[in-house]
């Protein structure tokens, strides 16, 4: 009779070393949506929980883009090809839970994020960096919002 084994634990993921730009991109592809409140760009692997979102909410010209984190505060910082920028983030109470910030719909970092050379990278204290893939969808979501 042979025992099953229990196959190993699979490694805890390393944050990214180096320039960002060669960080390898974040496995997931964008979705593009509407609904009530405006539009929204969800990434991440299918089936799953979104990684990040990009929000418009029209009736506010206000853009929100989550992460997803436990943490109830952290600086999120955002780097593209052409800027970086730092934001305070907290909780927005969602289930699952995701850290947001709330941008101008003019905000010159978006169309930084729109027209980034192929990604853009998102850091979180605490939590793994990643290379987000800059796809037509962000952009989207920001021309609906400045609509």
């Amino acid at each position: 009779m042979t025992i099953p084994v229990a196959p190993p634990p699979s490694a805890a993921p390393v944050q990214p070393k180096g320039d960002w730009i060669d960080w390898p991109i974040t496995a997931g592809s964008w979705v593009y949506r509407q609904d009530a409140r405006g539009s929204i760009a969800l990434f991440g692997p299918a089936g799953q929980n979104a990684l990040l979102t990009l929000r418009c909410d029209k009736a506010r010209r206000a853009l929100f883009l989550s992460r997803a984190s436990a943490k109830a505060t952290g600086r999120l910082t955002l780097r593209t090809s052409a800027s970086m920028k730092t934001f305070e983030a907290r909780n927005s109470g969602a289930t699952p839970p995701y850290l947001a910030v709330e941008l101008a719909a003019n905000d010159a970092i978006l169309d930084a994020i729109a027209f980034s050379r192929g990604r853009f990278a998102v850091q979180t204290d605490g939590e793994l960096s990643v290379a987000i893939p800059a796809w037509a969808e962000i952009g989207r979501v920001v021309e609906d919002c400045r609509a």
